[in-house]
């Protein structure tokens, strides 16, 4: 049976210029008998706007581990849903299905594991008519992988988390100075 029980690991990867299509996945590694499997079976229904869904590469062909995507953002449009479950869906597999190619994921667990992913589209990608597909792929590919092996390795470490306290602030929050 798997030691991995419970891992989380995040990443960002960031889009090509002039484009919508940074990467932000956020994930979950674990048994499926634990507390991750508890929490990936119990996410399989739906509710309005979050359509969760299998990573697969192609029709019947499931990635293994078992890989659930939930969206972050309430999906208000065919195009956001086919986004989701095309482009950023295949990048996704891949990104597991090569981690496990690669021995990041290890491959005699791959049916005793199971991944949930939260992922970020930009609700601009879906109306965007300069929208490139496969630099949204490439984003959440790397960003996949990445945060699939830091999940595994436990990064950041809390000493790098101490070191960074003082040094590196939230993109998106700049405190009073």
């Amino acid at each position: 049976m798997s030691d991995i029980v419970f891992k989380t690991g995040e990443a960002t990867v960031l889009a090509a210029e002039g484009q919508y299509t940074d990467a932000m996945p956020e994930i979950l590694i674990g048994r499926v008998d634990g507390p991750v499997g508890h929490a990936f079976a119990s996410m399989m229904g739906q509710s309005a706007g979050h359509t969760r869904m299998f990573a697969i590469r192609a029709c019947n062909q499931q990635v293994r581990p078992a890989t659930l995507m939930v969206p972050k953002v309430t999906m208000k449009s065919m195009a956001y849903v086919e986004l989701f479950g095309g482009t950023v869906q295949a990048a996704t597999a891949d990104a597991v299905l090569d981690s496990v190619i690669e021995g990041v994921l290890p491959r005699d667990q791959v049916n005793e594991l199971c991944i949930v992913s939260l992922v970020w589209i930009d609700p601009r990608c879906a109306t965007d008519g300069n929208l490139d597909h496969q630099d949204l792929y490439r984003t959440n590919y790397e960003a996949t992988k990445l945060a699939i092996r830091r999940a595994l390795n436990d990064e950041p470490s809390i000493d790098e988390l101490i070191a960074n306290r003082h040094v590196i602030r939230h993109d998106l929050f700049v405190p009073d100075t």
